[in-house]
């Protein structure tokens, strides 16, 4: 009986330890949890004030040394991983409300990057050439992410809510904070990019920027032009020839207005001796026309035994440029046919592009990977391009129908009739404001409708507090809206800045 007592004292002892053990636990837990709450102040107390000293004109990152801009001592190899800004964006969204999540949501939106001197001694030099290219891609860094803590799966706004991984998403908060954005350059001036279409906060640091090369950055528009020889072209020389020599002056040529029975006559022909058009189509000029033979006819299908092309006011056309161009369509309609896997007609006068009893590919029967091989033009001596099948982009379901609906916008006539007031760039009438970026009310108020259909709101403030007013700031326009069911209504358009004031009269 007393060993049975002793062991029921035992295990109530035990117990009693283990209940003092996880209030311990739980106590330490909750000092943890306040550790790293006032660690989150003090850190972003730091970030406001390092925010505060940038805008006063104290630079975040600071210039790189001599040796780092020489790349004395650097190797990439060993993983020294150094990056300097080139420039930072001075854009018409001075802060995160109310900036587009995507370059395309705001065509209106405009900023300039001017690359720093200490990248390089002449930074114009770095953008010369740059001109001829209608986009840019610029890669910079998300400065205002607040955290340098990020986590695997994430809200984005479009989805409501529902978590899917950082690297399905273009969320800021990522191992390495970097963005990449598409921006339509407007003009380059000096050191100085002119951006439109931006999705990028003033004073965000600019890492590099590319020309943006939709043959290379475009699923659509990679053919693989020139690229790829067809295996049996190997060693023949890529494209047509650029000269095709018309006839010798003066010599009948054999059209349908010459008459029946004249001679054509090419380089390499004796004087009077008629063209063989089997081997080699023939191009010749007469009275400013450009004649093609009968084998060039019998390769679109047509009977016609030759046709002519001239201009209205009888000049010699291009007889290369008409020439491509049927050489181009020809090769469209014979890949049309290997898409649609018919079956080519015996040669002959009227016969198909498929060639005498040849069979093309059905389309199922091809790998997907598999490219739609050119073929050697023994006419013209080149080897035609060989165009692959580029697979179509696949995007997630989400993107292109969001669980959250675009928004109707509206102003209200007070709210527009002070979007009014405001000025062009440069034009500084007293007593009203003036815009640093946007070019006028028109291109402001279309700014705005693209910005609040888009709906800006975090799926916090979407969720908990969907009657607050919502505010953000465009160019120099501080923007005060309130959101509906599904629209969204602007009721307040005032200056960001104190306006001055108009001479006394």
């Amino acid at each position: 009986m007393s060993s049975t007592c002793s062991c029921a004292q035992h295990v109530k002892k035990l117990n009693q330890q283990i209940s003092v053990m996880r209030k311990e636990i739980k106590n330490l837990r909750h000092l943890i949890d306040s550790a790293v709450r006032s660690h989150r102040k003090h850190l972003d107390s730091l970030l406001s004030a390092l925010s505060h000293s940038e805008q006063l004109g104290v630079r975040l990152y600071p210039k790189p040394d001599q040796k780092v801009q020489d790349g004395e001592g650097i190797s990439l190899e060993e993983g020294n991983i150094q990056t300097v800004p080139i420039g930072y964006i001075s854009s018409c969204f001075p802060g995160k409300n109310g900036t587009p999540r995507q370059p395309g949501i705001c065509g209106q939106s405009r900023a300039t990057l001017r690359i720093e001197a200490s990248v390089f001694n002449n930074p114009d030099h770095a953008l010369i050439g740059l001109e001829h290219y209608s986009h840019v891609w610029v890669i910079f860094l998300f400065h205002k992410n607040g955290r340098l803590s990020c986590k695997a799966k994430v809200k984005p706004p479009r989805l409501n809510g529902q978590r899917v991984g950082v690297y399905s998403t273009r969320s800021p908060h990522r191992p390495n904070a970097l963005g990449l954005t598409l921006a339509k350059l407007e003009s380059i001036t000096g050191d100085t990019l002119h951006l439109s279409g931006i999705d990028m906060i003033a004073g965000t640091p600019v890492l590099d920027i590319k020309p943006y090369i939709p043959e290379y950055d475009s699923p659509s528009g990679r053919t693989d032009f020139g690229n790829n020889v067809c295996p049996e072209m190997e060693g023949t020389t890529a494209g047509y020839p650029t000269e095709m020599e018309a006839t010798t002056a003066g010599s009948p040529t054999g059209t349908r207005g010459s008459p029946a029975g004249s001679p054509t006559e090419t380089r390499g022909s004796p004087a009077g001796s008629p063209t063989e058009t089997r081997g080699s189509p023939s191009v010749s000029h007469s009275g400013g026309c450009t004649v093609l033979s009968e084998e060039e006819g019998r390769g679109f299908g047509s009977d016609v035994k030759e046709e002519s092309a001239c201009d209205p006011a009888g000049h010699a056309p291009l007889t290369d440029t008409v020439a491509a161009a049927l050489r181009d369509v020809q090769r469209y309609i014979s890949q049309s046919d290997v898409l649609t896997g018919g079956v080519g007609e015996a040669g002959g006068a009227g016969g198909g592009v498929g060639g005498a009893g040849g069979e093309s590919t059905p389309l199922a029967s091809r790998s997907r990977a598999e490219p739609f091989e050119g073929r050697h033009d023994e006419r013209h001596g080149g080897t035609e391009a060989c165009y692959s099948e580029a697979p179509p982009s696949q995007v997630a379901s989400w993107v292109r129908a969001p669980p959250v609906a675009s928004l109707a916008v509206r102003l209200t006539p007070h709210a527009e009739g002070e979007l009014r007031q405001f000025q062009p760039p440069g034009k500084r009438e007293p007593g009203r404001p003036s815009f640093r970026f946007l070019r006028g009310p028109e291109e402001a108020e279309a700014a705005i409708r693209d910005v609040l259909r888009a709906d800006p709101r975090s799926v916090y403030r979407r969720t908990r507090c969907p009657d607050r007013l919502f505010y953000f700031v465009l160019d120099s326009a501080h923007i005060t809206c309130w959101f509906g069911g599904d629209f969204a209504e602007v009721v307040r358009v005032r200056p960001a800045e104190p306006v001055p004031a108009g001479p006394e009269g």
